[in-house]
């Protein structure tokens, strides 16, 4: 009657291989483990609120359970009795898994010198990506969750991420006042 579709040739096809399809999974859909020390897990939440929307890159709500988690979002200053605590919880999270450093305080003491605070995380767990600022603002965060994205995807093989590759996000990267994912 009219209402048959008309096909126009062949069907479309994708070509990819199994480690490009893994990856692209993989960065649609980190589930980040819920980890805020200080001042710093404020703007972490707040990234997660409507404003900024973590759900635009799958992750729905923060895992409080590292065998749920591939993600580990440490944000704040990290004291020397709970090292041992990130890195047993970063023991337990499943394999592939990526440490986001968030703020001064977790990526160089920041402004806490003393023989109490650890003068950055990266000393007893290797991190993927600093971010900078004193808290750094929720557009950072995101900024972070992209540029991990694009390493994730730069991937080389199914099971093992190149280590040791270092992203650092400045303050200065990500202007005040806007929304990153557009």
């Amino acid at each position: 009657m009219g209402l048959e579709p008309q096909k126009t040739g062949t069907p479309g096809v994708v070509v990819t291989t199994l480690a490009q399809a893994v990856n692209w999974a993989r960065t649609n859909s980190m589930w980040p483990m819920l980890f805020g020390l200080a001042c710093c897990a404020i703007e972490m939440m707040s990234a997660q609120a409507s404003s900024y929307d973590l759900s635009l890159f799958g992750m729905e709500l923060m895992r409080a359970s590292p065998r749920q988690s591939d993600l580990m979002i440490v944000a704040g200053r990290v004291s020397r009795k709970m090292a041992p605590v990130v890195r047993q919880l970063y023991d337990q999270m499943p394999d592939p898994k990526w440490v986001i450093s968030m703020g001064a305080c977790a990526s160089s003491g920041g402004m806490f010198r003393s023989y109490a605070v650890v003068q950055g995380i990266d000393q007893f767990i290797p991190v993927d990506v600093f971010v900078a600022g004193c808290p750094p603002r929720p557009e950072a965060l995101l900024h972070a969750l992209m540029a991990l994205q694009k390493k994730i995807e730069k991937g080389r093989t199914i099971g093992n991420l190149v280590r040791g590759e270092r992203i650092i996000i400045p303050e200065e990267s990500v202007p005040a006042g806007s929304n990153v994912p557009a």
